[in-house]
């Protein structure tokens, strides 16, 4: 796979995964192979020297599957090491990647169970900060009820972590690209005047409901740690 500019179309969403990869402690750099429909074919990590090669495949195919609902077979995920001794850009992105982690947001559970006759109560799970925080939301049983359902649990979640701005759902949809399906999440972010919308996709694999709550989180990653607390 040929590297591409930075503001080169990422329709497969290949470097937000190798970003989230590089988050992780421990990882230097994280490239992904994927094929021309998507299919990721290798993931190749360089992690530092004295990291479990075992440990760090089971991170990888933990942090895909529960921040971008990727499923990856192990035996796809290649593992390199490097000495020790770093010089001081690799030390420096170290840090960010620490302070990364201290602010780290994980998507943890859907609960989705009937409230009353045509209604569901849909439970939203993250781990923020190590700690789990949920919040709850009812909504009629169609699918796009529950797409809005999910994504509203999730962004009262999300909105807890803010010092200031506001974020509400501005809507989501079901769309078709590339042969796969996509739950799209808009949501209106708020600071002073000027309201900004952000969009968030995220791949429909066990349900649309899922398939929204991380493509709210897809929305609002960014727009959250510019202005979370420390």
């Amino acid at each position: 796979m040929e590297h591409e500019r930075p503001n080169s179309p990422d329709p497969w969403g290949v470097r937000r995964a190798e970003n989230l990869l590089t988050s992780l402690q421990g990882v230097l750099s994280a490239r992904i192979e994927v094929s021309p429909i998507g299919e990721v074919m290798a993931v190749h990590v360089l992690t530092s020297a004295g990291t479990s090669p075992k440990q760090m495949v089971r991170n990888v195919e933990s942090a895909l599957l529960a921040q971008l609902g990727l499923k990856v077979d192990h035996r796809k995920i290649s593992i390199a090491q490097t000495a020790e001794i770093r010089p001081i850009e690799a030390l420096e992105r170290s840090e960010v990647r620490l302070q990364a982690l201290r602010r780290s947001v994980v998507f943890k559970s859907l609960e989705v169970e009937t409230a009353s006759e045509h209604r569901v109560r849909l439970r939203v799970t993250f781990v923020v900060n190590g700690e789990d925080v949920q919040a709850e939301e009812e909504a009629a049983d169609t699918v796009r009820g529950r797409m809005i359902g999910a994504a509203r649990a999730a962004l009262r979640v999300l909105s807890a972590l803010l010092t200031k701005g506001v974020m509400e759902l501005e809507g989501v949809k079901v769309t078709d690209a590339f042969d796969s399906r996509l739950a799209v999440v808009g949501v209106q972010a708020v600071e002073g005047r000027d309201p900004e919308t952000v969009l968030g996709t995220a791949p429909i694999r066990e349900s649309p409901e899922r398939a929204a709550v991380l493509a709210a989180l897809d929305a609002t990653n960014r727009w959250i740690q510019l202005r979370a607390g420390a």
